[in-house]
């Protein structure tokens, strides 16, 4: 028998503590979807949604899934025979649920630019209008005037005439909130800006997993702390802002790689302190390839190699940057990694050889 619909104040008091976020991941869960098919609608990895559904489990006090089904269904947020098998956007979620609007805009910035709006991919444009709404998703809550876009993206060849505006208003159109008036970017005397609360930005996304990572250290829990790195890596889909032109662009897409090399490290280093050595050395063995100029990573990988007994590969890496070093750079090794390969030879504990190096040091 169906279950009968709920009063919206029962949906309000159902999903208390709820982010909108949470409450998409719930809705969709009461919609009949599995985790494999709510990532794919709301363009998250899996290891996300199943992070936000067990908070879910936890804020509502609920045991599991099919409790979680229930509880959708049985405070409202669900109604029976009503809507289609998917999940709807958080605006729709908090139209039901009268809490305030979640993120309706995703930017992906964390490779090449993806955008999709209420689950869908949208095209926004040739490049430099989309790199136009990538300054605009990195400038959080401030605003950015029409002289600093035109610095940000077009630098030494800025046009003349009103493009910055243009491509706002092109932007504004393709980004409309369905049927409504509203648009995603805002304007004031400072200049334009995403309205707040509407999108959703990866590398944002990256730095609040970051911040629970670093909570979860601190309390002790190792395991939760490389779990939510791996989440944040994970969102990383290859090189930050590719394509894009710019000069601020060119700066974020440094900043975020090296972002991207300075996680992967600090996920190693939990993993060495937790005895998981197998997975520190593969992960550090694939980084260094990708980064063979990068003197902490190789450094790093020495350490974890020699404390695993393998000497001989730990001074292979050594002899492998040392010669990326002096062919592509002209220069010996530093001081970081001249430590860890005294480790290797004389079997001592110098530390996890995080130091910082001449090149790709995060």
């Amino acid at each position: 028998m169906a279950m009968p619909t709920r009063t919206a104040g029962r949906c309000d008091r159902g999903v208390t503590g709820l982010t909108a976020e949470e409450r998409e991941v719930l809705y969709a869960l009461g919609c009949g979807l599995g985790d494999d098919e709510i990532a794919a609608a709301l363009v998250l990895p899996e290891q996300v949604v199943a992070e936000r559904l067990g908070r879910v489990l936890a804020k509502l006090g609920l045991r599991d899934r099919a409790a979680a089904i229930v509880h959708a269904f049985d405070c409202g947020l669900v109604v029976p025979g009503q809507g289609p098998r998917r999940p709807v956007p958080a605006t729709a979620v908090a139209g039901r649920t009268g809490a305030a609007s979640g993120p309706w805009l995703r930017v992906s910035l964390l490779g090449p630019l993806r955008t999709t709006l209420a689950g869908r991919p949208v095209d926004v444009g040739p490049v430099r209008q989309q790199a136009v709404l990538a300054a605009l998703a990195l400038s959080r809550s401030r605003s950015v005037s029409r002289r600093r876009l035109l610095e940000d993206v077009w630098g030494r060849e800025m046009p003349g005439g009103n493009v910055v505006p243009v491509y706002v208003y092109r932007l504004r159109k393709i980004l409309r909130l369905g049927e409504r008036p509203d648009s995603v970017i805002r304007r004031d005397r400072y200049g334009y800006g995403l309205v707040q609360g509407i999108a959703e930005v990866d590398s944002l996304c990256v730095e609040d997993l970051v911040t629970r990572a670093e909570e979860a250290e601190r309390t002790g829990d190792l395991p939760g702390a490389v779990r939510l790195c791996a989440q944040a890596l994970e969102l990383f889909r290859g090189e930050p802002l590719a394509g894009l032109p710019g000069p601020f662009a060119e700066s974020e897409r440094l900043r975020l790689a090296q972002h991207r090399v300075a996680l992967a490290q600090r996920k190693a280093d939990w993993q060495l302190r937790l005895g998981r050595r197998l997975e520190a050395i593969t992960e550090l063995s694939a980084l260094a390839l990708k980064e063979p100029l990068n003197e902490p990573v190789a450094a790093m990988l020495m350490h974890a190699l020699r404390r695993d007994g393998r000497r001989a590969e730990a001074l292979a890496v050594f002899d492998r940057i040392a010669r990326h070093l002096a062919e592509d750079l002209g220069v010996p090794p530093g001081d970081v990694l001249l430590r860890a390969r005294r480790a290797a030879l004389l079997g001592e504990d110098t530390g996890p050889g995080r130091g910082r190096g001449r090149a790709g040091a995060a």
